[in-house]
């Protein structure tokens, strides 16, 4: 197909594709059926998923395009600019299709009549504040708006960053519109639908930005673009792939319900995401890198017009999947008991030694970034390797073991006991401020990433030189400062747990995820500033270390015996209302939480003591090493020099006696 074509083709085959498997998607699995009570009528039934459609794929025109523009464009480009036009025409048209899908909502949950009256204006704002599905799509309106106009003014590397990182922030409430805390397992399902949303729109709208930008492209400039984002649409396409069968699984429950209408909408989904992988792999392989022949030229964008095709089928059934009910009641029961009711999840067996093994409760988002870790730092390895470069085999066990103690936590036992027992979460809070940060840090990551990646000269931002203008930009040059790292180590310990925001992270799943960022992160700079093999701008001499260290370690023991001796649990109305009947009592095992950070979490601040040590150690002999070849070099010209000036002082004192 002739690429200026397909410029004007491409979005009408996505748009066409994505209509028609989305209504017939409805008409089979059931999505737009007449409700028995209170049926908003053909228009909103028809019309909701319409609008929805619309704003999946301008949402993906919007994050693919700033996604593309900050690792592939340099900026003040013409493509740059152009990737940024079309994000602000991607949130311009997601901000009315969110409009749209708010009000049609509304209509849905409450058949209300279309009016001009204050009655009806009252309830729509009522629901827009007052219910889940309607604060989800107000804040995406709201968010899109706001994008529409930064998108548009915005042009330096820094701006556009944070636009990027708004922009894909803003698709977590469209994840949450369609769950209500009402749903078993919420959690994982608004989880899963985040991180497919995400990826899907990276990915979509990262091809389509290409469609759009051919003809201002050169055939050269095209193949680097070209390879830049199969690297963003291979890992999108790991991630979508992922989520959606864990999605699944949660509606599916069992595989017998394949065969129901919603198991086929799944299959019609999984088998187009399948479709993508394969032309990905064939044009990734065989064809970007020949593109400049215009046979090879036309292969391609055929297939790119096909997989176009494909895209908006998967985007048409995931919509219909949206809306067609699952083959099995995924409500929590009339009859929940108190943990089903608080978590959304049966309260699990009591946890015995062996289910420290066994018992396993996933968060994706975290089996995802351990998942990358370990990828992206072997393959840096790897890729030292074959260049003869060494790396230190001790720094890869490190790395490797604090991204598996993570996965322990965040996956494990850890996550599936943290919300019903006091001493589990500290465990956990534990084990992220303090050991794995250690693993971490010694791992030296951003030493790697500056070796192993390679440095680009065509004026563009990728993976190096964003890492290293992250470690030397301002922000960093503070939160990297010894004492401002124990400063946040300290003061975010007592904050979390004698103010609300505990209680935030209990009852909201975003706060859940911030906790375990921010646990690991200020664990992590607060080693950095201390041990760290990677650069930072300032650290204290070793005795200035030393006394940091004593200094955390009383707090953090202070802290641990303040839990121990409080007489009251903390956010009682969650702990105290579990209905556990195995394990130690509320306030028993608050206590115990207490003594886990009293003792077992002093463990890793005395390890860094002792390397802050040995470090201070081998720095002195290292500084005796290095006078003592000076001294070889120059024939201890420096002790001669002192000598004489020694006697020279003798003798003046000498004479001055004589004198006398």
């Amino acid at each position: 197909m002739n690429p200026r074509a397909l410029r004007f083709a491409g979005p009408v085959i996505l748009a066409g594709a994505g209509l028609v498997a989305l209504l017939l998607g409805l008409a089979y699995g059931g999505g737009a059926a007449p409700l028995v009570i209170g049926d908003p009528g053909p228009v909103v039934r028809w019309g909701l998923p319409v609008a929805e459609l619309v704003v999946n794929l301008s949402a993906a025109l919007l994050v693919g395009s700033l996604v593309l523009a900050v690792f592939a464009f340099a900026s003040g480009t013409k493509e740059f600019d152009l990737a940024l036009d079309a994000a602000s025409a991607g949130a311009a048209i997601l901000t009315v299709s969110a409009g749209t899908t708010a009000y049609l909502t509304f209509l849905k949950v409450i058949p209300a009549r279309p009016s001009a009256d204050a009655a009806f204006g009252e309830q729509l704002g009522r629901f827009l504040v007052d219910t889940d599905p309607g604060r989800a799509w107000l804040m995406t309106t709201v968010a899109a708006a706001a994008l529409t106009v930064l998108a548009f003014a915005v042009r330096g590397w820094l701006a556009t960053l944070l636009v990027t990182i708004l922009a894909i922030a803003a698709m977590v409430p469209m994840a949450t519109a369609g769950h209500t805390g009402s749903e078993a397992n919420h959690n994982s399902a608004v989880t899963s639908l985040s991180l497919h949303i995400i990826a899907a729109a990276a990915w979509l709208g990262g091809l389509l930005l290409i469609v759009l930008l051919r003809p201002v492209l050169s055939r050269d400039k095209l193949v680097v673009v070209l390879q830049r984002y199969s690297s963003i649409a291979l890992a999108a396409f790991i991630v979508v792939t992922l989520s959606g069968v864990a999605r699944a699984l949660i509606g599916l429950v069992s595989p017998a319900n394949v065969f129901s209408p919603y198991g086929a909408l799944v299959m019609v989904k999984v088998g187009a995401l399948l479709a993508l992988g394969v032309l990905g792999a064939i044009y990734r392989r065989r064809l970007i890198a020949g593109i400049r022949d215009t046979a090879v030229a036309a292969r391609f964008w055929t297939l790119v017009a096909v997989e176009v095709l494909f895209m908006g089928i998967a985007s048409g059934a995931a919509v219909a999947l949206s809306l067609t009910p699952p083959p099995v009641d995924t409500t929590i029961p009339t009859d929940a008991t108190p943990a089903e009711v608080l978590t959304g999840s049966p309260l699990p067996p009591e946890l015995t030694p062996l289910r420290f093994v066994t018992m396993w409760d996933v968060d994706l988002i975290w089996a995802f970034a351990v998942g990358f870790g370990l990828f992206f730092y072997l393959a840096g390895v790897r890729r030292l390797a074959r260049r003869g470069d060494r790396w230190p085999i001790g720094r890869t066990v490190l790395w490797v073991t604090g991204l598996l103690l993570l996965l322990y936590v965040t996956c494990g036992p850890v996550n599936a006991y943290q919300d019903y027992l006091f001493s589990m979460h500290m465990v956990g809070h534990m084990l992220l401020s303090m050991a794995i940060p250690m693993c971490l840090v010694f791992g030296a990551p951003v030493t790697l990433a500056s070796r192993a990646i390679r440095k680009r000269d065509d004026g563009t931002r990728g993976g190096r030189e964003w890492i290293l203008w992250a470690v030397h930009s301002p922000y960093a040059k503070v939160i990297t400062h010894p004492l401002v790292a124990a400063a946040l180590f300290i003061v975010s310990l007592w904050a979390f747990y004698y103010t609300d925001i505990f209680r935030w992270t209990l009852y909201d799943h975003l706060g859940h995820e911030w906790m375990v960022l921010h646990f690991l992160t200020v664990g992590y700079l607060f080693v950095l500033s201390l041990v760290g093999i990677d650069p930072v701008p300032y650290r204290l001499p070793h005795a200035g270390r030393l006394l940091t260290l004593i200094g955390v370690m009383a707090m953090h023991a202070f802290f641990g015996i303040a839990i121990m001796m409080s007489s009251g649990l903390f956010v009682a109305e969650w702990f105290g209302s579990m209905g556990r009947t195995w394990g130690l009592d509320p306030l028993a095992d608050q206590y115990m939480g207490g003594g886990i950070a009293w003792s077992i979490g002093e463990i890793p601040t005395l390890i860094l003591a002792i390397v802050v040590a040995v470090q201070w150690s081998r720095s002195d002999e290292r500084r005796q090493r290095r006078d003592d070849r000076q001294a070889d070099r120059s024939g201890d010209a420096e002790l001669e020099a002192y000598n004489a000036r020694l006697a020279a002082i003798a003798e003046r004192d000498a004479r001055r006696e004589a004198a006398r």
